[in-house]
């Protein structure tokens, strides 16, 4: 017989709860891992928003076939005209929130190697000065491109719709169901992004 796969140390700790725990078996090798090129993934997350997945390829396929293909540095992002950059689909708010981050990389510097080494607090303050980065899109960037296990993000639709029905939590009252949400999120430390996983899931019906 084959040797079993390790257990992921995410599926221990998160089956502890036991509304959790059905979620955890149906899905228990979950992987996150890190990217390079963290200023073309932001400005990839930027372009992708409250768009589906589908589309939200064609974009960026559409956004490196300006460039031959290839991922763009940050000072060939800068220097491409506003209405190239449009058409392929982007807004005017998007084009410059992309810019934004391309000049922002420019003018401080986003090396792989300097955001691998930062906290994730660290990485809040450093990437939320940019205009059209919020909390959200850097909790995104911790998980997805920094492979940080330890993120929740409370203020995610997603997460929201699936821990109300899981939870029983009413969604009426914002505030108090944050609160609830953080307070049960605390007890899936130091694994809250894979939980947060999950719940997409459960909540795309996955």
């Amino acid at each position: 017989m084959p040797p079993k796969s390790p257990i992921s140390p995410y599926v221990e700790h998160l089956s502890l709860d036991k509304k959790l725990k059905p979620l955890v078996d149906a899905n228990p090798s979950l992987k996150l891992k890190k990217h390079k090129n963290i200023c073309l993934h932001l400005c990839a997350s930027i372009m992708s928003q409250q768009l589906s997945t589908k589309v939200a390829a064609v974009i960026y396929r559409r956004f490196l076939e300006l460039y031959g293909g290839e991922e763009p540095t940050p000072e060939q992002i800068v220097a491409t005209p506003f209405d190239k950059l449009r058409g392929i689909g982007l807004s005017n708010a998007k084009v410059s929130y992309v810019q934004n981050v391309a000049q922002y990389a420019i003018d401080h510097g986003m090396e792989d190697k300097k955001l691998f080494k930062m906290s994730n607090e660290e990485v809040l303050d450093f990437l939320i000065p940019i205009k059209g980065v919020g909390k959200w899109t850097v909790e995104m960037q911790l998980m997805f491109a920094l492979g940080r296990e330890d993120v929740f993000a409370v203020d995610d639709l997603g997460i929201q719709i699936a821990m109300s029905k899981i939870y029983k939590i009413d969604m009426q009252d914002k505030k108090a169901m944050k609160e609830k949400m953080l307070k049960i999120s605390k007890k899936w430390s130091p694994y809250r992004t894979y939980a947060c996983m999950l719940l997409w899931r459960y909540k795309d019906g996955e």
